[in-house]
């Protein structure tokens, strides 16, 4: 402790030293914003933003500030006649949540410099950027989680139903799931390594988005009395809409001749250096035009309720139909488990109530036809109805601009990703599979198991509006043996690993922390060992360290190990390469 008292000594000199005043190096700073090119249509699931505005506005651009704008519209249609699906009331204000970070909505992503592709299509880019964020954020991190939609979903309240039918259905749905939202203690005779039943990260980013204006609830802690007659509220509506406040915004009672309606408009935010390493390592550029191109996850399903008598629920979620994913990418859409104070739980509660349908899209309007036809009052938001890039823009003091541009041309070093899947791994089956011929420059490569849809009852638990894979998580207790990557002939991992706790301590815990993990008080990551063996099963392995006349050699990436799981699974692989661009950062062009 004494050398911590001696660092405050010296920190407390030296400010006491820094008396005069530093010059400014910025004399201006201004947030610019251009909205994308899609004139708010996103029905063929891509966004496309050119930058030719800002190229020409004789400014620096910070790309690694800069933030997407992104409104999200969230649908859900009772089927006519569930009179029981009142959803003008609090008590739905729960039932629909995104899976976790916003970025899931974001399939694949391509950037277009000066007309050269420098940032490959790769799909399921989500599940990759989600890794990153999971394993280099820590909990001193949460203020901007509420703006770019993330919380880590609790890792040992999952839940696994294998069978179909209104006896033997949970209420949480079928196949994987981890979508109950009330929280409650566990006892510890209960359930093996379960604190609470509930998934708190799921919760918690349903409290970011599921504000209610007209609710004759209280809409904060302590009062219990009504805050305002039914469609009142404290807040004007047009006010909520002009600032842009994420709420759900129509609600309309079940009847016998139409189902009852739920919408949900959300405005979220995707940092650009979430998304892509590219935008972590570019400087200040002037004169600049890039191409971005994201395809999207817009997405729908349907699913049933009905009756369920047993002693530990009064619902029962039977099945699961009709899910697209036009690109077959991640579902970003949950639905909340209807068991007793979740919640679905007033969805329905009877077992003829039929088929209720849901839906997310990007922008202002709902995509589904199926909801679109059943005249039951499915309406647009009122809010931003287009995907915004705002970015700030600086003005040098002269000084330092000189200083800056001594050495105009300047090389970014980033890193780019090649995406690769093994489906089908059986129960106990060793793999062995060449993942790719040749990549230089290779950092890390990282496989992510899940369930497939032969084991989760038809559908991918990515797909899946029960589960929360695709947003951080794995399919549960998916651990491999015998696992190694070898790279160009040689074991990356000198002896094959056979324990869980190989994989945590000697490759993944650090990986892509503060300090490498090595500084106990100043770190960073969200997961641990309990996580990781059982939702979090991230089989990561740096493969960095060569020498650097090495570093240009394509080389061979394999990886092998052995399905310990009772499941099915599909392995997801990313590896992770390093590439670089040279630009002149006074005219923007590329050297």
């Amino acid at each position: 402790m004494s050398g911590n008292a001696q660092q405050g000594d010296t920190l407390l000199f030296d400010m006491s030293q820094a008396t005069e005043g530093t010059p400014q190096i910025f004399v201006r700073r201004d947030w610019l914003s251009i909205l994308d090119n899609m004139n708010q249509s996103y029905v063929g699931n891509q966004s496309i933003i050119d930058t030719s505005q800002l190229a020409n506005s004789n400014k620096y651009m910070s790309y690694y500030e800069a933030t997407l704008i992104v409104p999200l519209i969230l649908t859900l249609v009772a089927p006519v006649g569930a009179t029981q699906s009142n959803f003008t009331t609090a008590p739905n204000d729960y039932v629909l949540g995104l899976k976790n970070w916003l970025g899931t909505i974001v399939h694949s992503f391509t950037l277009d410099y000066n007309g050269t592709t420098i940032i490959q299509q790769t799909p399921f880019v989500g599940l990759w950027n989600t890794f990153c964020l999971m394993t280099s954020f820590n909990y001193n991190d949460f203020t901007e989680w509420a703006s770019i939609g993330f919380y880590p979903d609790t890792s040992t309240s999952w839940a696994f139903n294998e069978f179909t039918g209104a006896l033997v259905c949970t209420p949480n749905g079928v196949g994987s799931s981890n979508n109950q939202n009330y929280i409650q203690p566990t006892p510890p005779l209960t359930i093996y390594g379960q604190e609470t039943i509930g998934n708190i990260g799921f919760l918690k980013r349903q409290q970011y988005f599921a504000f209610d204006n007209v609710s004759t609830y209280a809409q904060g802690q302590g009062n219990v009395n009504t805050i305002g007659a039914l469609g009142t509220g404290l807040i004007q509506p047009s006010s909520i809409s002009g600032a842009y406040k994420s709420n759900i915004f129509n609600k309309q009672l079940g009847t016998t001749t139409k189902g009852g309606v739920l919408q949900q408009a959300i405005v979220g935010q995707i940092k650009l250096r979430h998304l892509h390493n590219f935008f972590q390592e570019v400087p200040l550029l002037k004169g600049v035009f890039m191409r971005m191109t994201m395809n999207l996850n817009n997405s729908s399903f349907s699913f049933t309720t009905q009756a369920f008598v047993n002693t530990t629920a009064n619902l029962a979620i039977t099945a699961l139909s009709n899910v697209v994913c036009p690109l077959g990418g991640v579902n970003p859409l949950m639905i909340a488990s209807v068991a007793t104070n979740n919640g679905s739980n007033n969805c329905a509660l009877t077992a003829t109530d039929g088929v209720y349908s849901a839906s997310i899209a990007v922008g202002g309007t709902c995509l589904s036809n199926t909801q679109l036809n059943t005249g039951n009052g499915v309406a647009q938001s009122d809010m931003l109805k287009s995907i915004m890039l705002n970015i700030p823009s600086y003005v040098f003091n002269p000084i330092y601009e000189q200083a800056y541009l001594s050495s105009s041309v300047k090389t970014i070093v980033y890193n780019d990703l090649y995406q690769y899947q093994i489906t089908g791994v059986n129960p106990n089956a060793v793999f062995n599979n060449l993942i790719t011929n040749g990549i230089s420059g290779i950092q890390t490569v990282l496989v992510l198991p899940f369930y497939s849809a032969n084991s989760n009852l038809g559908v991918s638990p990515l797909q899946s509006p029960f589960a929360s894979e695709g947003g951080g998580t794995t399919s549960p207790l998916c651990l491999l043996g015998n696992f190694n990557v070898v790279i160009s002939g040689q074991n990356a991992i000198y002896n094959t690993e056979r324990y869980t706790y190989e994989q945590f301590t000697q490759q993944l815990y650090g990986l892509n922390a503060t300090n490498g993990g090595l500084t106990d008080g100043v770190n960073s990551g969200l997961i641990n060992q309990l996580d990781f063996e059982t939702m979090y099963n991230y089989y990561a392995v740096n493969v960095s360290r060569m020498l650097p006349i090495e570093e240009g050699v394509p080389k061979s990436v394999n990886i092998i190990g052995q399905n310990l799981t009772n499941q099915q699974l599909d392995l997801y692989v990313f590896v992770n390469y390093k590439t670089s661009v040279s630009i002149d950062i006074l005219t923007g062009s590329r050297v």
